[in-house]
């Protein structure tokens, strides 16, 4: 999530106040496979694009990979400049609440 602003609103004299904040939901790639992430981050009001090539992932904020074909070859190519995370191990929950800890 990035945050767009954050404001105070005086509703009457009194010293008390509203405080207003208002996020953009993020922009998540999620590779194919992981269709149950896909859903839960959908559910959650997040763009989610499905990776199924490199090109994918630019203007992604934050990507989910499987991590199964991680760096097999020993190359790294950056294709987004947001946070990659590995969902192995991680049930859709974890991921997602993943995803949102690098927007706080």
């Amino acid at each position: 999530m990035k945050h767009l602003y954050s404001k105070n609103i005086f509703p009457n004299k009194s010293k008390s106040y509203i405080s207003e904040e208002v996020f953009l939901m993020a922009k998540i790639g999620v590779e194919q496979s992981l269709t149950n992430v896909q859903q839960v981050l959908r559910e959650k009001g997040h763009e989610v694009i499905e990776l199924k090539q490199e090109s994918d992932a630019n203007g992604c904020d934050c990507c989910v990979v499987t991590g199964l074909d991680s760096n097999v070859m020993g190359m790294q190519n950056v294709s987004t400049q947001g946070s990659v995370i590995e969902a192995s191990g991680l049930t859709a929950e974890e991921v997602c609440q993943q995803v949102e800890s690098r927007f706080q």
